[in-house]
């Protein structure tokens, strides 16, 4: 017998409805290869950016009935998932824009040419989709990281099928987003099974483990995307697995900056971690403070805007279970101090916080404060100079971002060496900002060194398309034989690179 699966209501912990039954290897099977038989229909990219942009539409035609799902399993307010809704329409159009011009293609053609030592033949190059996706849901991100998110998205756009792992904490919106993606699908011209959803801890382990999957994106945290990881390496044919694993978002408040600011840093980064009931993978979750009356100043402002922050629901009790046991442990340390105590603001509730320590008083047993505690609760640590702040930062592994508040006086050279201490740390960088708030953009980069990813890929922006495709090269091809793209006519005007120079 299959296990339920049910849509819970984090503010009470009741359940809600019985949404669907957990799958077994069986269904798997049958779903991925289901998905599989259809690949050949995304072949054609005018129906996959259609497709994006119908899903889109019709989230947006539905928005008041997806809005409510989501907030009835996760409980994180209407007013911040119609904003997610917003971002997750905008990347499924962006993506469709990014079909519609060609240059994730990265089509390169170089002519034969006889007279070059060693003679070079005709060569013609572009990227092709890998096959059937895995999609692990994100628990935090019911919309944007989840069925219709940024990797179900780019993957469809570069003409793959996809299987989302539902998230336990809202099966019930992850149902319905699936039913809206099948529906345009249809709409479109597409077979349904272009995208699927399958649920159960089991059916994920099974995922990743199928031979007809040839690649997975995984949003979550570093122990459960580590055994997936490492599951995608050990099958007989490895996989790519790009996943987003857990990061600590170091800031570094220089002493100008406090100096001159200390009061409009503090309240921001009260603003920043406790957004989302600090349940955003970009949270800062360690701040280096000079040590001084202007960093006091800022430990003060934190400490009035951390304590009128109004209890949250967190996800699921788990987590809430987790992050009272996290923030209990961190502030048993020796020489942590806690000016404000997170923990359960009620039944269902947890309040904010952050614990301080002295960077000198930092030694081997405080590896906790390097940790990423999912939830409200941040790590000040005091430093009295440069080296002693580095020293800290040194003892990092890899994030997603790292921010620095610099002083109007220090936009110099030695600014910039700060810059490049702080860069192998992360794959976003921030000057005077705060992490948390990832925008949809070509430029940007949401990734970083392990365990912030397991790969070197982002999974926000146009270059997450990536991630589904592998390049070919044909030569010595005759015209007629060749994919379209890669004939000379360029009919459609795709951005290409021919014999070195720029074309289209």
């Amino acid at each position: 017998m299959t296990a339920p699966v049910w849509s819970v209501d984090p503010r009470t912990g009741k359940n809600r409805e019985h949404v669907a039954d957990e799958a077994g290897a069986g269904e798997v099977d049958r779903v991925v290869r289901a998905a599989h038989a259809v690949r050949g229909a995304l072949a054609d990219r005018n129906l996959r950016s259609a497709l994006l942009r119908t899903a889109a539409d019709l989230l947006d035609e539905h928005a008041e009935r997806v809005v409510e799902a989501a907030d009835a399993e996760t409980a994180l307010g209407p007013g911040r998932l119609e904003g997610e809704l917003a971002r997750t329409t905008y990347q499924l159009r962006a993506f469709a824009r990014a079909v519609d011009e060609g240059g994730y293609l990265d089509i390169r053609i170089d002519h034969a040419d006889a007279h070059l030592t060693p003679p070079r033949p005709d060569l013609r190059r572009y990227k092709v989709p890998l096959g059937v996706v895995a999609v692990y849901s994100a628990s935090n991100f019911p919309l944007a990281f989840s069925v219709p998110g940024g990797d179900t998205a780019s993957a469809l756009a570069a003409g793959c099928p996809v299987v989302v792992k539902a998230h336990p904490d809202h099966p019930a919106t992850s149902e319905l987003c699936a039913a809206l993606l099948r529906r345009a699908a249809v709409q479109t011209g597409l077979p349904e099974e272009v995208v699927a959803v399958v649920h159960g801890f089991d059916a994920g382990v099974e995922l990743v483990r199928h031979p007809l999957v040839a690649a997975a994106g995984f949003t979550g945290s570093i122990r459960g995307g580590r055994a997936l990881y490492d599951a995608a390496a050990a099958r007989p044919r490895p996989i790519p697995f790009h996943g987003e694993l857990g990061s600590l978002n170091p800031v570094l408040v220089t002493r100008a900056a406090a100096q001159e600011r200390a009061e409009q840093i503090g309240a921001g980064l009260a603003g920043s971690m406790t957004t989302g009931v600090g349940q955003f993978c970009t949270k800062p979750g360690l701040v280096l403070v000079p040590a001084g009356d202007a960093g006091e100043r800022l430990i003060k402002s934190l400490t009035a805007a951390v304590s009128d922050t109004e209890p949250g629901v967190m996800l699921d009790a788990r987590m809430r279970d987790a992050f009272l046991a996290g923030v209990t442990a961190r502030a048993a340390l020796p020489g942590v101090d806690s000016p404000v105590t997170a923990g359960a603001g009620g039944e269902h509730t947890v309040s904010a916080g952050f614990v301080t320590v002295d960077a000198a008083d930092v030694g081997d047993g405080h590896g906790l404060l390097f940790e990423e505690c999912f939830g409200p609760v941040t790590v000040a640590v005091r430093y009295t100079d440069r080296d002693e702040a580095l020293a800290v930062l040194g003892r990092l592994e890899g994030n997603l971002t790292a921010t620095v508040h610099l002083g109007d006086s220090e936009r110099d050279a030695d600014a910039a060496a700060l810059l490049a201490e702080l860069t192998p740390l992360a794959g976003r960088v921030l000057v005077d900002g705060w992490p948390t708030g990832v925008a949809v953009a070509p430029a940007q980069h949401h990734g970083g060194p392990y365990p912030a990813t397991t790969s070197t890929s982002t999974s926000v922006g146009g270059t997450a398309i990536e991630r589904w495709l592998r390049p070919v090269a044909y030569q010595n091809v005759p015209a007629e034989l060749l994919p379209e793209e890669l004939r000379d006519a360029n009919p459609h005007g795709l951005p290409r690179i021919v014999d070195g120079g720029r074309e289209g």
